[in-house]
């Protein structure tokens, strides 16, 4: 059942789910088609590797800039703008013919892609409040989440079904009676643009800065650097482009100026930690994602769309869990992420263990086993993660906060991948006498365990801390309970509810307290 009583909104709500599920989709249906696709193009492995992380990259690029524009000048017509440019790229991929093109067109898609996603988390802070923005975003991150988990399966039959030439490039075009209806859709039903930010003026200086501290930090995970000199010269960039980003914001700040970095997310530590919990979880799960198919398809033979089969319960248990998240948070409140993360660590674990014990006939079964234990703790992670990290931006920053956050879980998908992927690929060819791709495997699913411990502490630091306010004014703060919910045990009578005499004042954000309003 869709959150709040306002029609316009509920429609609205519709709206950014189809966008948020098209442009996610799109990047995850691909993946399973590489091989095909490097057949049929001859491309090399430069060429594959820009066509796949190029999208994620200018995604990233294009978050922080779109939602301050949005927040300067409205979403609509940014939101419509993305949408045309990513139905017109990805027909262009389609029906490409050489790497050249595909590379330069997925560019295009992703950037319109971050246009669009950046709009998408702006625009349901503007219009929910309360527990229905809550259940709003976490409707968001769960169609994007289970979109993500569904796309190799769905590339895995289309590829199956349509053999390699054609399986490629349908793969590509199945986005696109998605992104039309959304077009329609959000032409008639999207708000009217409003302004939401206090100055209209653009920190170009800031943005520019942000692109390429962004260009920086990803490029080499990317593109490998050949030397030990260009990565310490690619490390030593990113380092002044940072300082000369932060130095430029603050002194916007004392000129009394918007800062593309709004003061309260610079200072809020439950907004900074439950960003860098996100980012552990998303890296951690994506590379965990990628590095299963090459196992699969490469370490044990299977077919696509075998590899599809065994992969299809992680999306079916996210989904489950992540409809029932909401019941757990009223019962433990933010330790729900934590649970969540603790359950993905066990899952990565068990995975590692699985591929070392066995047997070779049993194994995609019990791995189809660990991808249900997998998906089941990304549905207890992602939404409630990002309902407490949003409930700490501004009203003013609404769409550079949802931006930021989507920004740094790109860089993330990035590194992680870049990492994750080498620790299996530098395993497998082991010499005579090694256990080759399943101890690959294995030592990859420990690295992911490790990622989501470190997601796991950050959590509980965050959750330590979320008793204290947080910096600056949030959004719509007399009557935003978005983080309340999360905070307040099922026992407590929710704020606002009447109760004899009048009504009961909300109770303070008391995360880990058994307080009853009096």
């Amino acid at each position: 059942m869709l959150p709040g009583e306002d029609r316009a909104a509920r429609r609205a709500l519709l709206v950014c789910l189809a966008a948020g599920a098209t442009t996610l989709l799109d990047q995850a249906v691909l993946n399973i088609a590489v091989p095909s696709m490097r057949h049929s193009l001859g491309a090399g492995a430069g060429d594959v590797q820009w066509i796949v992380a190029g999208y994620s990259l200018a995604f990233g690029l294009a978050l922080v800039p779109g939602g301050s524009l949005g927040d300067a000048h409205g979403r609509k017509r940014f939101f419509l703008l993305g949408v045309a440019a990513f139905l017109i790229a990805g027909t262009a991929a389609a029906t490409g013919r050489g790497p050249g093109t595909l590379i330069t067109a997925r560019l295009v898609q992703g950037a319109a892609a971050g246009l669009v996603n950046s709009q998408v988390i702006g625009t349901l802070q503007d219009l929910f409040r309360g527990q229905a923005r809550g259940r709003a975003l976490g409707l968001y991150a769960v169609t994007s989440g289970v979109a993500t988990a569904l796309g190799p399966p769905l590339g895995g039959a289309l590829v199956a079904a349509l053999g390699p030439e054609r399986g490629w490039r349908c793969c590509l075009l199945l986005s696109a009676p998605c992104a039309i209806l959304t077009l329609v859709l959000a032409a008639r039903w999207l708000p009217p643009p409003r302004r939401t930010a206090r100055d209209a003026r653009l920190d170009i200086l800031g943005l520019t800065l942000a692109c390429a501290c962004t260009l920086t930090l990803m490029v080499p995970f990317i593109r490998t650097p050949g030397s030990r000199g260009e990565a310490l010269a690619w490390a030593t960039g990113l380092v002044v482009l940072a300082a000369a980003l932060s130095g430029h914001q603050r002194l916007r700040v004392r000129r009394g100026r918007r800062a593309l970095l709004h003061p309260a997310l610079r200072t809020s530590k439950p907004y900074l930690l439950g960003t860098a919990v996100a980012m552990a979880q998303f890296g951690a799960t994506l590379a965990s994602s990628l590095v299963l198919t090459v196992f699969l398809q490469e370490g044990l033979g299977l077919t696509a769309l075998g590899t599809a089969a065994v992969t299809l319960p992680s999306a079916l248990a996210m989904g489950v869990a992540s409809a029932l998240a909401w019941r757990v948070v009223r019962r433990i409140g933010p330790r729900t992420v934590s649970l969540g993360l603790l359950l993905g660590i066990g899952a990565a674990l068990a995975g590692s263990a699985v591929a070392l014990t066995a047997p070779t006939s049993a194994l995609p079964l019990a791995c189809a086993g660990v991808q249900l234990l997998t998906g089941a703790a990304a549905g207890l992670t992602v939404s409630p993660n990002q309902t407490q990290v949003l409930h700490h931006a501004p009203a003013e920053a609404a769409g550079v906060a949802g931006g930021i956050l989507q920004m740094a879980q790109r860089i993330a998908a990035a590194v992680c991948l870049s990492a994750v992927s080498a620790v299996y690929l530098h395993s497998a060819p082991t010499p005579p006498g090694g256990s080759g791709p399943r101890s690959a495997y294995a030592l990859a699913s420990c690295a992911c365990a490790g990622l989501l411990a470190v997601a796991l502490l950050l959590s509980r630091l965050r959750t330590s801390g979320l008793g204290r306010p947080p910096s600056g004014p949030p959004a719509e703060a007399k009557d935003d309970t978005a983080g309340r919910e999360l905070a307040v045990p099922q026992r407590c009578v929710p704020p606002g509810t009447s109760h004899g005499r009048g009504r009961i004042p909300a109770p303070p954000l008391l995360p880990d307290r058994r307080t009853e309003p009096s």
